[in-house]
């Protein structure tokens, strides 16, 4: 991951200087030198979110969804997954 890169004790010792890091870039949190955390701004947390998407069933799907579902074709470059489905 890029950006910077703490341990969780020094973190908890410079606090205030790394959550100011973190509203310009993520700050990764490490624990015994592995990456457990990592610290971003909320405006971008916000903007993360933004991007989930909720799994629907077929039948919770809008008819219009479901007809151009039914209509669709996969791209070309797909057919090499054609083996996969067989």
């Amino acid at each position: 991951m890029a950006g910077i890169k703490i341990s969780s004790t020094d973190f908890l010792k410079s606090y205030g200087r790394i959550s100011e890091a973190a509203l310009r870039e993520p700050v990764s949190i490490t624990s015994h030198g592995r990456e457990r955390l990592v610290l971003l701004s909320a405006d971008e947390y916000r903007r993360l979110k933004q991007q989930d998407r909720t799994a629907l069933y077929p039948w919770e799907l809008e008819d219009d969804a479901l007809r151009a579902l039914a209509v669709a074709e996969p791209p070309a470059e797909a057919a090499k997954f054609d083996p996969e489905t067989r």
